[in-house]
């Protein structure tokens, strides 16, 4: 024994006791108080208790050294995996919450809110303009979708010049919802006249159609029967008015929509003059009779030959016998929303 810790040797034999007796620690430790006991204890029943209390002691000490001796890198490869596997989601009650993602990033399948059935989900594909929008309802069924209850600036209508904050309107639309997934609620119209979807638009938590309106990129437009959250359009409009958000403090702003002066039965109106039907405002002869069988919106093909006939007749925003202009807003606009 005593040539095993001479010379040379001594080194590398003490160094590999060292390294076995941490990786046994535990019954090292256990070994030596065992024969401490066994020379210095010489009653056999505390021996005895002893003896069980190390053994007790050797269990529970050294599967707990086992098990950390053994596992170290299994512990590593989870503590590095451990960032990527518990992504924090911000937005746990959001409306609009895929119930699953896709495997392929270029297919959205069909699906509805978890939170709430009533609302579809749905990819944006492309942006209109400030209250238009393409969607992905799933497996590239593509829907091209309308606000409800707010209008913004016209920017891609060829019958209509590019009205005030109109670009606004649709870069403000393209950074709040622009490739991203939206939920869309319906409220009693299915489509417009044009076949377009009729949709109340949430992007995670937040309302697009009111936020819009309560930033100033948008007015209340109010056309029953999609009336549902009409209240919370019309306060967040006079809420942007009076702090001259938006269109309203960058535009001169007599119409909704528009720089141009107010259109009224006794001023000559650059929409009247671009009626195609021959409606004027000079005297001429309205396309429809003033007094016969009422009218609504569904007569005319554009926002335009409507107007043009409202002006007309003499129709204002406190005469309007034939509801053109929209219930409620008495802006004196007939059919903005077409």
């Amino acid at each position: 024994m005593k040539q095993l810790f001479s010379g040379k040797k001594k080194f590398i034999i003490i160094a590999f006791a060292v390294i076995v007796g941490l990786a046994f620690f535990p019954f090292v430790i256990a070994s030596l108080l065992v024969w401490f006991v066994h020379k210095r204890v010489s009653n056999k029943n505390v021996r005895y208790v002893l003896f069980a209390a190390i053994a007790l002691f050797t269990l529970f000490f050294g599967s707990a050294w086992v098990v950390a001796m053994t596992s170290p890198s299994k512990t590593k490869t989870q503590s590095e995996q451990a960032p990527q596997a518990t992504r924090v989601d911000k937005n746990t009650s959001q409306a609009t919450k895929p119930i699953e993602t896709s495997l392929s990033p270029t297919v959205f399948k069909a699906q509805t809110a978890q939170n709430n059935p009533n609302i579809v989900l749905a990819k944006v594909v492309a942006i209109i303009d400030g209250d238009t929008i393409d969607v992905d309802l799933g497996d590239g069924n593509i829907k091209r979708v309308r606000y409800i209850g707010v209008d913004t600036p016209e920017s891609v209508d060829p019958k209509q010049p590019l009205q005030c904050f109109s670009k606004e309107a649709t870069a403000k639309n393209k950074e709040l919802i622009d490739n991203g997934i939206v939920g869309l609620e319906k409220d009693v119209s299915e489509t417009d006249r044009y076949g377009r979807l009729l949709r109340y638009v949430y992007m995670g938590d937040l309302f697009i159609n009111q936020a819009l309106v309560a930033e100033g990129f948008a007015h209340a437009s109010s056309y029953p029967p999609d009336i549902k959250y009409q209240d919370k359009f019309k306060l967040a409009e006079q809420q942007a008015r009076t702090g001259n958000k938006g269109l309203w403090g960058s535009c001169d702003i007599t119409t909704p929509t528009s720089s141009k002066k107010p259109t009224t039965s006794n001023s000559t109106s650059s929409q009247a003059n671009t009626n195609t039907s021959g409606a004027s405002t000079d005297g001429g002869t309205c396309k429809y009779s003033c007094s016969g069988t009422d009218r609504d919106c569904a007569d005319f093909s554009s926002h335009a030959e409507a107007q043009a006939f409202f002006n007309c007749c003499g129709f204002t925003a406190q005469n309007d016998p034939m509801k053109l202009d929209a219930v409620g807003v008495g802006d004196g606009i007939a059919c903005e929303n077409i």
